[in-house]
């Protein structure tokens, strides 16, 4: 290639990775400015959300749940009432939706630019989860939406480049890590940062149990009532109503009327209900 090929590609953005246009952009557009374009839809909205959590995100105890009751609905959407903890940081807040009885603990950070983060009713986010769709790329399908009765365990991760949909009553174990997107490292010659990045999504079906320190990776469905065990690595879909682990996952039991009696035969100790 010649160096006027190289400057003619160096100009239209060709082959730049994405660390040199983020430094240019800074140069055209000035810090300050990427800045707020990742915080809010405006800088009105951004001052509006900032001072509203600034006056109120700090009140501890059911004082500052319920302060937060009333006001915080008036930059996110609220169905009903929803309880948010102290020190819990939003992002592109009006494009987050609360149901009825869900609870948001402290520490958690949600970020829901573009597509928005929908958290279904009775649904609790555990301190110090991270849900974060961080898309700046454009991506059509990003999002991030968890249904019903869910339960979101402490220090999760949650990217939805690629969408990520969560059923009803799925729990997830503490430093589960869902992640809809990948990166691209095909070609030797290049760094993997100048290869792009895949983002198919992940579905995980109503019913899921995610063992601790699980990884979901993208492009995968996790079937009805299966369980992930803890530590294991998804790299393929999960059929319903089986067990996998490992790394990479594979099957483990399937969970059958047989299976239950069986592990109700062994069972030593007691089982205790809701």
């Amino acid at each position: 290639m010649t160096a006027g090929q190289q400057q003619s590609q160096h100009q239209a953005g060709i082959g730049v990775s994405p660390a040199r246009r983020f430094a240019a952009g800074q140069s055209r557009s000035g810090l300050v400015g990427l800045y707020l374009s990742r915080q809010a839809d405006g800088i009105g909205r951004y001052l509006w959300e900032q001072v509203i959590q600034a006056a109120t995100g700090w009140v501890p105890g059911i004082v500052g749940i319920g302060l937060r009751t009333l006001v915080y609905r008036l930059m996110l959407r609220m169905d009903g009432l929803a309880a948010i903890e102290s020190g819990a940081r939003l992002r592109f807040a009006s494009r987050i939706r609360l149901g009825q009885g869900s609870y948001i603990d402290q520490g958690v950070y949600i970020h829901a630019c573009p597509n928005g983060v929908t958290i279904g009713p009775r649904t609790f986010v555990m301190h110090g989860s991270v849900l974060h769709v961080y898309n700046f790329r454009g991506l059509p399908h990003s999002g991030i939406t968890i249904g019903a009765d869910c339960l979101i365990g402490e220090m999760n991760v949650i990217r939805g480049q690629g969408g990520v949909i969560i059923g009803d009553r799925v729990y997830t174990s503490p430093l589960t890590q869902i992640i809809a997107v990948n990166h691209v490292f095909d070609d030797p010659a290049r760094p993997f940062v100048e290869q792009g990045i895949t983002a198919e999504g992940i579905v995980i079906e109503d019913d899921v149990w995610i063992g601790a320190g699980a990884v979901i990776t993208d492009g995968v469905t996790v079937g009805k009532g299966a369980v992930v065990a803890a530590g294991a690595v998804v790299t393929r879909d999960v059929a319903p109503h089986t067990v996998v682990g490992g790394v990479p996952a594979r099957l483990m039991r399937e969970i059958t009327p047989e299976y239950a009696k069986v592990a109700s035969a062994k069972r030593k100790g007691p089982v205790y209900m809701a």
